[in-house]
């Protein structure tokens, strides 16, 4: 890795949970994947699963501190 990469590491390990998920995200968004929208339309289609779990009882929410404090903590 070069030292550029090594100083925008070290500056983004340093960000909340939240801004990281958005940085990766949005690295993410950059490359150019052929299957791209089937992959969109499958985590659409996983969304869409949850919310009807929750909404018929068969899935608990979670809080999204406690989650990215299990993030934090290694126990994701």
């Amino acid at each position: 890795m070069s030292p550029q990469a090594h100083e925008v590491l070290a500056q983004a390990l340093k960000l909340s949970p939240l801004e990281k998920a958005e940085l990766v995200e949005r690295i993410l968004d950059t490359f150019v994947l052929p299957d791209r929208k089937e992959i969109d339309e499958r985590w659409a289609a996983e969304a869409e699963d949850r919310i009807d779990a929750y909404d018929r009882g068969e899935m608990a929410a979670k809080s999204v501190m406690d989650v990215f404090a299990r993030i934090e903590r290694g126990e994701a």
